[in-house]
């Protein structure tokens, strides 16, 4: 071997070995995202898994879950057997019927209060006691350009003579219930032994500080999605709408047994009429 050839190997051989090393040391170049809507878009998906994950029910060992209302659209699950207690109803966002309210009435024998703004028909109860405000829920008083009227639960608890009184409450007011649960005071909250909530959106950071809330005073005991609403672009939610049963911490007995909890099928279809979209 020549002298030229052997120092041409030798030069061959650095090289490649000094090539070798920059790519085994190298560490890879980390891109920031600046697109301000690729930005929001994930951080959206953050706060959706986040939010599901904060919405997934416990299983209640004094709990024995009944419906009551319809039997699709508009019929909700509750403790049944934690109902005694109950003093009054509420009934938000009733769109000209209300069987939640009704059967609330009839069978514990306590006055339902019924609230909606947008529908101002009157449902008729036979053995019920029900009364209808030509009002809305929210988190401050307030009145639209349309003149309709909008106050807070704690208003409107203490207009009915129910401040301090226990209650079962189902509400369902298109997107209105963030900013009202977020506004009312624990006291005012505290005072519910059961809260069946249709949810409206799962990508906003306020609706996961609104659920931490609420999870202070109450246990979530059951979760559906409604199936007139459901999407793909929402993942990892089926339906941006979606009903979940609450149960004041002062009354459910957290099971300890390790069991699984497995969605109730006393839950059914909003529309039986389209497939469904529950989470899996």
């Amino acid at each position: 071997m020549s002298r030229l050839t052997g120092a041409l190997i030798l030069v061959g051989v650095c090289a490649g070995a000094a090539v070798y090393g920059w790519r085994v040391i190298r560490t890879p170049e980390r891109r920031e995202i600046t697109n301000p809507h690729v930005k929001a878009d994930r951080r959206a998906e953050q706060v959706r898994r986040s939010l599901l994950n904060e919405l997934q029910p416990v299983r209640l060992a004094n709990c024995d879950l009944q419906r009551f209302g319809e039997a699709n659209d508009g019929g909700y699950l509750l403790c049944g057997n934690l109902l005694q207690g109950v003093q009054s109803g509420y009934s938000y966002g009733i769109s000209g019927y209300d069987g939640w309210g009704c059967e609330i009435s009839r069978r514990l024998k306590v006055p339902v209060h019924q609230y909606d703004c947008f529908d101002l028909t009157r449902p008729v109860c036979e053995g019920g006691r029900t009364t209808f405000h030509a009002e809305c829920v929210a988190g401050s008083p307030s009145v639209d350009k349309d003149r309709r009227v909008f106050d807070t639960p704690e208003h409107q608890f203490a207009k009915n003579g129910d401040g301090g009184k226990y209650l079962v409450m189902k509400i369902d007011v298109e997107g209105a219930e963030w900013d009202t649960f977020l506004a009312t005071p624990d006291s005012v909250l505290d005072q519910i032994d059961q809260l069946a909530v249709e949810f409206h959106g799962s990508g906003e950071e306020r609706f996961l500080d609104a659920v931490a809330r609420l999870k202070r005073l109450f246990y979530v005991a059951n979760l559906h999605f409604n199936n007139y609403s459901c999407v793909d672009n929402a993942a990892p939610f089926p339906s941006w709408a979606y009903e979940a049963l609450l149960v004041s911490k002062r009354l459910g007995k957290l099971d300890t047994s390790g069991a699984p909890v497995t969605p109730s099928p006393l839950n059914a279809p909003n529309n039986p009429k389209v497939p469904d979209c529950q989470s899996r």
